[in-house]
């Protein structure tokens, strides 16, 4: 279904992003994986050993030189960019007096920084072959607002907004922008551990990985702009 497309996936350590690049991987897309520590290689390892084609690049998506070595490194090994998976963010749950300017900071450097660099860098070439997906892994907080949740949500919105825009302008020259909204997520988000007894009915991350596939693997007349998915236990949002 994705044969020999290449796929970069963001925040692909661990979590949604690896669960992401396993599914791409098993619909034979070759794939550059890329995170901000180490164990990105591992992760690597991890998905070469499934009989995958893996880049492993370590970068910092906030950081501008990180974002062009990344792909600086994709075309060097695969020649192009078929589809941007912009998975990696951070978050923060606390009242808004209690963040610091430095939590502000880093979550829109790589909510939305992030998602900004690497999008941009990979256009050109989108553009130029008039095919390619841009998928960005946003929140349903970017369609509604929570408590606790002021800084993480205005990074949300903000994606969103950049996204539609974005999606606008490329789809005359074929490339299609989508996002994908999901509510709570059984992972490592915001400094927790998969696998904990109230997360039991929570969305896992291979429901994400499905909804990444299929948005990615849509005919080529065919833009789905967005998906939002939840947890059936979860009180459904007004939106």
């Amino acid at each position: 279904m994705l044969q020999n497309k290449v796929a970069v996936i963001t925040g692909a350590s661990r979590g949604c992003g690896k669960a992401i690049a396993e599914k791409l991987g098993a619909l034979g897309a070759k794939l550059t994986v890329v995170g901000s520590s180490d164990r990105i290689f591992k992760t690597a390892e991890e998905l070469k050993e499934k009989g995958y084609e893996v880049l492993a690049v370590k970068a910092d998506v906030s950081i501008e030189e990180d974002v062009a070595e990344l792909f600086n490194q994709t075309f060097d090994q695969f020649g192009q960019v078929d589809l941007l998976v912009n998975n990696a963010g951070v978050g923060q749950f606390k009242l808004a007096e209690e963040h610091s300017l430095e939590d502000f900071r880093r979550m829109f450097e790589v909510n939305v920084q992030g998602v900004f660099l690497c999008s941009t860098a990979v256009v050109p070439h989108m553009k130029e072959r008039k095919e390619g997906t841009i998928i960005t892994i946003s929140s349903d907080v970017g369609r509604r607002t929570i408590a606790n949740g002021s800084v993480y949500t205005a990074t949300k919105y903000a994606v969103q907004g950049f996204s539609g825009s974005l999606a606008q302008e490329l789809r005359e020259f074929g490339v299609r922008v989508g996002t994908i909204n999901p509510g709570a997520i059984d992972t490592y988000f915001a400094d927790s551990e998969p696998g904990l007894d109230f997360k039991e009915d929570w969305l896992k991350v291979n429901d994400i990985a499905e909804a990444v596939a299929y948005m990615a693997s849509a005919p080529k007349h065919m833009v789905v702009d967005e998906i939002m998915l939840h947890p059936l236990s979860q009180e459904y949002p007004n939106v």
